[in-house]
């Protein structure tokens, strides 16, 4: 069984930049696909940024193209998404996911992922 456990969150001014790590355990971590979702008040969850398995091909909404970069480690087990010049629409609880591809995958539906952590809050003030 997959766990994910995210960190980093907290709360900052417009323009600062924040990091969010998303830890695993408990699966083939180089097997996973990973992607990052937030939530905002009152908002459905929406897809951030998704990364392949082996880092090489990595994929932006177009809400934060040019300002969050997703990562991963596979040596560590870990995923980040570097975070800058935060505007206060990117308030939300951030989630990391993963699932085992078995084909071709919606990378944006949250339905497509089996793994979730518990979420890690980000609130951006003006």
């Amino acid at each position: 069984q997959v766990q994910l456990v995210e960190s980093g969150g907290g709360f900052v001014q417009a323009g600062d930049s924040l990091k969010l790590s998303c830890l695993s355990s408990g699966g083939t971590f180089t097997r996973l696909s990973l992607a990052w979702f937030r939530q905002a008040p009152g908002k459905e969850r929406e897809y951030v940024a998704a990364i392949s398995r082996n880092g090489a091909s990595t994929y932006n909404t177009d809400a934060v193209k040019g300002r969050f970069t997703i990562s991963r480690d596979n040596a560590r087990n870990t995923m980040s998404l570097q975070m800058n010049t935060l505007l206060p629409e990117d308030t939300a609880v951030y989630y990391c996911a993963a699932l085992y591809p078995k084909g071709p995958t919606r990378v944006t539906v949250p339905d497509e992922y089996d793994y979730w952590g518990h979420g890690t809050r980000v609130t951006v003030s003006s």
